[in-house]
């Protein structure tokens, strides 16, 4: 591209408050310009090509570039780009929440759409309190979340979210919001063993029902895997232990699944399939729409629809693109591609490749942990594998691996010491090669930085 050309549009872009945006250096410098997307790559203004490891952020499930989704947006545009979901209704919303009623597990068949997944959480949390308010249980409003847990950018959603709070001039909801300690085995104690660990965390919850008083809490809401977390898998049992919980103490449970369902554990939806619970709600977004559309939805079970449809009460709530039928038409057609194209077992069957090959990671001295599930990964880096200790390398680590890993084309999520990975779900194995060979390269060079800037030391 003309270099007068590209200087405009960096100039242009200095205008936008992007997110997570250092306000310091805000315009200071020019952030990587990609003019191009196909299958897993990313083209920028020269060019260059990248995989894209993150699958832009958590949602680029069928890969870029795809004609039959771009033929599909274009066709529904033309013929209707848009009514009120206030007033009106129209066929793609109602098609897809036939099919996300048919996909989804148990009796959660309402489907009520959102603009992405921050709002999808929202309305959940919104709708909970609805719900004990109907029910005549207006003290019961605390809600149970995680710490490393990720759940949105809206008021609750952010309360909820336990991670980057020490550093977060934001202001949050603290009379009603509660985080339990992250579930990751790599941080059990030394003398611990997994199941001790597990429970340990299952122990720690139904205390905390016990110290505020199950006639007050409300829901509890998590992520199957902590994704913007680390990457962080669970012990065995955990979720199902948690959901076991819930069910004692009346406390609804909420699966976040913004970001595993649609294929990212190989199946549309991971609750049931994976981790054998059915929650009370589901949330979803990202990968509904592979990233094509902004789109997010809430599937509520028909039990707790039923227990509030007896008596009239307005739901006030809703979004101007609640059900937008560009964004439907676009999941429909999303859902088509998966099952036709068998991608959901394509990830099934490449998964443990995919492992395989991340664990070459291991020869690196400061990598002390290659976990994940499906097609997503976090690959933990320690300043030694004994002590654990991440703190010394923390956002030096990040930001070498980084610059690196662009370098040698590769675009990464640099979680301060921990490099996450979620690739488009149609990666073949000689990708996935080319994506560790050159992680493993990036991490190397990173460290040897860290070496001679006296960082770190074998």
């Amino acid at each position: 591209m003309k270099n007068d050309y590209v200087s405009d549009i960096h100039k242009k872009d200095k205008l936008i408050l992007h997110p997570y945006e250092d306000l310091k250096d805000r315009g200071s410098y020019d952030r990587k310009l990609i003019v191009k997307s196909d299958n897993i790559y990313l083209y920028d203004e020269d060019g260059k090509r990248y995989i894209d490891g993150p699958g832009g952020m958590w949602c680029n499930n069928i890969g870029h570039g795809n004609k039959e989704m771009a033929e599909t947006i274009k066709n529904q545009v033309e013929k209707m780009d848009y009514c009120s979901p206030f007033s009106e209704s129209n066929e793609t919303s109602a098609e897809l929440a036939s099919v996300l009623s048919e996909l989804s597990p148990g009796d959660l068949n309402t489907v009520f759409f959102t603009p992405d997944g921050s709002s999808a959480n929202e309305t959940a949390l919104r709708f909970v309190m609805l719900y004990n308010n109907i029910l005549g249980r207006p003290k019961k409003k605390h809600i149970i979340s995680r710490d490393r847990a990720y759940h949105g950018s809206t008021y609750l959603t952010a309360s909820i979210t336990g991670k980057d709070r020490e550093e977060n001039n934001f202001d949050f909801e603290k009379n009603f919001i509660h985080h339990l300690g992250s579930p990751n085995p790599y941080r059990k104690k030394d003398d611990q063993t997994v199941e001790d660990f597990c429970d340990e965390k299952v122990k720690e919850f139904e205390n905390k029902i016990l110290e505020i008083g199950s006639d007050k809490v409300a829901a509890y809401i998590a992520e199957p895997v902590l994704a913007s977390g680390g990457c962080i898998v669970p012990p065995k049992n955990y979720i199902k232990r948690f959901w076991d919980v819930c069910k004692k103490y009346d406390v609804l449970y909420i699966s976040d699944e913004v970001v595993t369902a649609f294929g990212r554990l190989g199946h549309f939806f991971c609750s049931e399939d994976e981790f054998e619970i059915i929650p009370d709600i589901i949330t979803t977004a990202k990968g509904i729409t592979s990233g094509y559309i902004p789109l997010g939805a809430v599937l509520i079970s028909d039990k707790l629809i039923a227990q509030i449809s007896k008596d009239s009460s307005m739901l006030f709530h809703g979004f101007t693109y609640s059900g937008h039928p560009v964004s439907c038409a676009a999941a429909l057609k999303n859902i088509e591609i998966m099952k036709r194209d068998k991608i959901l077992e394509h990830v099934r069957e490449i998964a443990p490749y995919f492992y395989q090959k991340l664990n070459k990671l291991y020869e690196i001295p400061i990598v002390g942990d290659v976990r994940g599930i499906g097609l997503m990964a976090g690959i933990e880096c320690v300043i030694d594998k004994n002590s654990k200790n991440p703190l010394i390398l923390d956002k030096a680590i990040a930001s070498r691996i980084d610059e690196e890993s662009l370098k040698l084309g590769l675009i990464i999520r640099p979680i301060y010491h921990i490099c996450v990975l979620s690739p488009a779900l149609i990666i073949q194995k000689n990708q996935i090669d080319e994506l560790v060979d050159k992680l493993f390269q990036a991490i190397s060079n990173a460290t040897t930085q860290l070496e001679i800037e006296g960082l770190w030391s074998k």
